[in-house]
């Protein structure tokens, strides 16, 4: 399980275990809060391509599917 704090997600960087329609190395290039501080929109883009994506932020902490940084 990968340790992450939803306040330092922006510009993060992961490579998906499982490539993603070909792409494996990912940045989180936008995160929106709501007003209570909790993340409503988690947005990554592939490196190569920039293919951008939602998803859900708690999915980045699975170790099966996602490493941090790029490996």
């Amino acid at each position: 399980m990968n340790q992450l704090n939803p306040k330092k997600l922006l510009h993060s960087k992961w490579t998906a275990c499982h490539p993603v329609e070909k792409q494996k190395h990912f940045e989180v290039t936008r995160v929106v809060y709501d007003a209570s501080g909790q993340v409503i929109d988690c947005r990554i883009t592939a490196v190569h391509g920039g293919q951008a994506r939602s998803i859900d932020w708690r999915e980045l902490q699975s170790s099966e599917h996602w490493l941090q940084g790029w490996k």
